[in-house]
C-alpha cells in the first residue's frame, strides 16, 4: 500500500467525515466542519499515515516546519481537533495517544487517495491469502506498533496469551498493515484446523503452491523460501508447538529474509524468537463516581459497548449503565472473546440481568459467532481446548488452584494444594507449565511473585472439581489463611497506604472466601470462630 501525503488530492473517509487534503476541507455528513489551520494540518498528517505512530516531534515538524514551538501548542491544537471530531463520544475513536511516544490515527479509512489504492506490489504474490480486517479493533494500537517494531528486528515474533484474548485478530491486523513492506507476500497458515503434526509442513507448502507429493516436502519448502522475502503468519500453534517450533527454526536458519509471526498459547522457545505477551483489555476501576464518558474511554468497556450496538440494541448509556458495563468487564477480566459473548446476551437479558448471570457462571456455555472456529464458539469450548492440551498433572494442579480467589503465592499453593503424591518439584513444575501455557498469570510485587487464575478459567476449573477433593481443599485453604491472618492481621493498621500494603490487601479475598466456607453448610464453625478471633486485632 502506498502511503498518502498531505498533498493527496483524493478524499479520505472515516466515520461520518470526509477529508480532502488538497482542498484543505473537512466535512461531516456533507457539511463543512470549522477547523483551525493547525488542527487541520494535524489531521492531514495523522490520517495520511493510519495505524502508524507519529511522535510529537514528527507532528510538530510537519505542522510548524520552520518554527520552534512548545509541546503545549501541539496539545492545544490536538485537543481542538479531537473536540471537532467528537473523539471519545458515543464510542467514536479516531486518534489515540501512545503515552510518552506520540499519536496514532486508528479509525478505519476508505476513499480514493493513494493510501487506499493497492499498489502493484500487493498483487504480485498470487499465494497471498490474508483475510481483510472486518471490524475495528479496540485498545490494540500500542500492541500493533510494538509488534511491528519487533518484527523489524527479530525473525520470529510470537504473540502469546490465553484463549480468547485476541491473538489472531491482532496478528491479522498487523499482517495486513505490513503486507506492503513484503511486496504483498503475506501468507496465513491456520494450524488450528490440523490435528496431525506430520501435516504441518505439507499444509504450508500447499499454501505456497509447492508440490507435496514427494517425501522431501520440507526440503522443497526450505529451498523455495531461501531467497524469498515473505511474512508467514502461523496461527493457533499451541497443540502442535513442538512441530511448529522445529519448522520455524529450520525456516529462519535457511531463509534470512523470511519473517514469522506466531499466535499460540505457549511460546515456541527457539533461537531468534521474541515473545510478546498479549494482555487482556484494560478495564475501568471500581469508582462509584465515574461517569459514562470516562468508563467508555477504557478499551474493555468501549469494546463491550460497540458489540452491544453491533447486535442491534439501541444504546443510550446512563452513568449507572456504564458502571454495570465496567463491572461486567472486570468480571470477565477484559478478555475479548468473553466480552463479545456477553455483549450478545444484552439484547435478550438487558445489562443488569446479563451481569447477574455472569455471577452464576452461566457464561461458559453462551454461544458466539456462527463463523467462529469450533474452539471459540463458547468459552467452554475455548477452555476445553486449553484443558485438553495439559498433562494429567497440570490438570490436577489447575483444578486444585481454583480454590484460591484472586492472587496467591507459591508458599500458599504449596501449603494448600500439596498432597503426598504431589511433592514440591512436581507442583512447582506444573505451575511453571500453566504459566507458560497462559492458563495462570504471574505478576511480581516487589521481590514476591503472585499468581492468579482468570475468573472464567477458575469457574471452568471449579466445575471440574471432585466433591471430596473440594471439601479437603476448602479445609486446607481455610487453615492456611487463618494462620496467615494470625500472622499478618495485627500489622494491618500500622501499614501505610503504599505498595507495602498491597500484598496484604490481596490476601483478604481468600480470607473472605475461607470465612464463607467455614460458616457455610459444609464448613467448620470452629474454624470460622478462629478466623474471627484472629482478625480482631487487625480489623
Amino acid at each position: 500500500m502506498t502511503r498518502a501525503t498531505g498533498d493527496a488530492a483524493g478524499d479520505l473517509s472515516f466515520g461520518p467525515f470526509c477529508l480532502n487534503a488538497g482542498q484543505r476541507l473537512l466535512a461531516k455528513d456533507g457539511v463543512p466542519v470549522e477547523l483551525g489551520a493547525r488542527a487541520l494540518d494535524l489531521l492531514i498528517a495523522l490520517a495520511s499515515a493510519p495505524n502508524t505512530l507519529l511522535t510529537k516531534q514528527d507532528l510538530m515538524s510537519a505542522v510548524w516546519p520552520d518554527v520552534i514551538v512548545e509541546e503545549g501548542n501541539l496539545r492545544f491544537h490536538m485537543t481542538g481537533l479531537r473536540k471537532a471530531l467528537g473523539d471519545g463520544r458515543d464510542g467514536a475513536r479516531y486518534i489515540t495517544t501512545i503515552p510518552g511516544r506520540g499519536y496514532c490515527f486508528v479509525a478505519p479509512i476508505s476513499g480514493s487517495s493513494p493510501a487506499l489504492v493497492p499498489g502493484d506490489d500487493a498483487v504480485k504474490f498470487r499465494h497471498a491469502n490474508l483475510p481483510n480486517r472486518l471490524e475495528r479493533m479496540v485498545g490494540r494500537e500500542s500492541d500493533i506498533l510494538d509488534l511491528s517494531e519487533r518484527l523489524s528486528r527479530f525473525p520470529v515474533v510470537s504473540i502469546v496469551g490465553g484463549g480468547g484474548v485476541g491473538k489472531t485478530t491482532v496478528a491479522i491486523a498487523l499482517a495486513n498493515q505490513l503486507a506492503g513492506a513484503f511486496d504483498g507476500a503475506a501468507v496465513l497458515a491456520d494450524f488450528g484446523t490440523l490435528s496431525d503434526p506430520s501435516l504441518v509442513s505439507p499444509a504450508l507448502a500447499s499454501m505456497l503452491g509447492i508440490p507435496v507429493g514427494s517425501d522431501d516436502v520440507r526440503l522443497s519448502l526450505l529451498a523455495y523460501l531461501r531467497d524469498k522475502r515473505i511474512l508467514l503468519v502461523f496461527d493457533t500453534c499451541e497443540h502442535l508447538v513442538d512441530t511448529v517450533a522445529d519448522l520455524a527454526a529450520s525456516i529462519i536458519d535457511a531463509a534470512p529474509h523470511v519473517r514469522i509471526l506466531v499466535t499460540s498459547r505457549e511460546a515456541l522457545r527457539i533461537e531468534g524468537e521474541n515473545i510478546y505477551k498479549l494482555d487482556t483489555l484494560a478495564c475501568a476501576p471500581v469508582d462509584p463516581e465515574m461517569t459514562a464518558e470516562k468508563i467508555l474511554s477504557y478499551p474493555a468497556s468501549q469494546m463491550f459497548a460497540e458489540r452491544i450496538a453491533a447486535s442491534g440494541v439501541p444504546l443510550s448509556l446512563t452513568d449507572d449503565d456504564a458502571r454495570i458495563i465496567a463491572a461486567i468487564c472486570r468480571k470477565l477480566d477484559g478478555m475479548a472473546l468473553a466480552l463479545e459473548l456477553a455483549a450478545r446476551r444484552v439484547e435478550a437479558y438487558g445489562l443488569s440481568q446479563t451481569a447477574a448471570l455472569l455471577d452464576q457462571h452461566l457464561a461458559l456455555a453462551w454461544v458466539g459467532s456462527r463463523t467462529a472456529p469450533p474452539r471459540q464458539k463458547t468459552l467452554q469450548a475455548t477452555l476445553d481446548w486449553s484443558f485438553g492440551l495439559l498433562s494429567d498433572l497440570d490438570r490436577t494442579v489447575l483444578r486444585r488452584l481454583a480454590i484460591f480467589v484472586g492472587d496467591f503465592t507459591l508458599d500458599a499453593a504449596w501449603e494448600v494444594i500439596a498432597t503426598p503424591s504431589l511433592d514440591r518439584p512436581a507442583l512447582f513444575g506444573a505451575i511453571d507449565s500453566l504459566v507458560a501455557k497462559s492458563l495462570l498469570s504471574a505478576n511480581s510485587f516487589g521481590a514476591m511473585m503472585r499468581y492468579r487464575l482468570l475468573d472464567t478459567t477458575r469457574a471452568y476449573a471449579l466445575n471440574s472439581q471432585i466433591e471430596d477433593e473440594l471439601a479437603d481443599l476448602a479445609a486446607s485453604h481455610a487453615s492456611y489463611y487463618r494462620r496467615w491472618l494470625e500472622q499478618f492481621g495485627p500489622d494491618w493498621p500500622t501499614l501505610s497506604s503504599g505498595p507495602e500494603r498491597l500484598p496484604y490487601f490481596l490476601g483478604i479475598n481468600n480470607v473472605r472466601a475461607a470465612l464463607e466456607w467455614a460458616f457455610g453448610d459444609s464448613g467448620n464453625v470452629d474454624v470460622g470462630i478462629g478466623f474471627a478471633c484472629a482478625g480482631v486485632a487487625g480489623f
